[in-house]
């Protein structure tokens, strides 16, 4: 079961109010979704929309930041996102943290990467039973998986998965093929390319 389809069924919970869901997808791409302040912040706006409660939490947060012109401190968020979680009469919650390899480690001490990983740890050991975390990774890191295995309960590993390896290798090459500026490369450098993203055609 992939990532998408992980969300999928949970969004159907959700949309029956039977469930609430906040997703966070890392991009290496985009600045905005690599660090524990952007995974931090969309969890609570979600959480947010789908509850007037924690709506209210929300705006007493951004009132006691001067209408949003002090930022927040992590620590503050997270002491947040606790109170969210802490609300009565609440039903399942599901927290979805998509592709955490595509989060930076190699940069500041700690890591953003690094500073995640806390933060799913942190989420993980509050032990409440209505919330419900997945997190998917695209590649086996031993970062990631020295933190993650000993809290998982069930763990799928897609790394042999002949059909899972063929799609991502038919993204692959039709992402080299389609996009402006690599569709421009000579056919060897193509090629090549495809051939060392295929190699690593593997997730957690």
């Amino acid at each position: 079961m992939t990532s998408s389809t992980i969300i999928e069924e949970i969004t159907r919970l959700s949309e029956a109010r039977l469930a609430s869901i906040a997703n966070f997808y890392f991009d290496f791409r985009d600045s905005s979704k690599q660090d524990v302040r952007c995974a931090l912040s969309s969890l609570l706006t979600q959480l947010s929309i789908q509850s007037d409660a924690c709506c209210d939490l929300l705006e007493r947060l951004y009132k006691a930041h001067n209408t949003g012109s002090k930022e927040p401190s992590v620590d503050v968020l997270r002491e947040c996102l606790n109170n969210m979680l802490t609300l009565q009469d609440q039903g399942p919650i599901f927290f979805v943290f998509d592709a955490i390899d595509e989060c930076p480690n190699s940069k500041g001490t700690p890591s953003p990467r690094e500073n995640v990983l806390k933060l799913i740890k942190w989420l993980s050991e509050l032990h409440y039973s209505q919330l419900s975390i997945c997190v998917t990774s695209r590649l086996q890191e031993a970062d990631i998986e020295a933190v993650l295995l000993p809290l998982a309960t069930y763990t799928v590993s897609l790394h042999d998965e002949n059909g899972q390896k063929e799609d991502i290798i038919d993204y692959i090459k039709w992402f080299i093929n389609s996009d402006p500026k690599t569709r421009k490369w000579r056919k060897e450098d193509k090629e090549l390319v495809i051939e060392k993203l295929s190699e690593r055609a593997e997730g957690m």
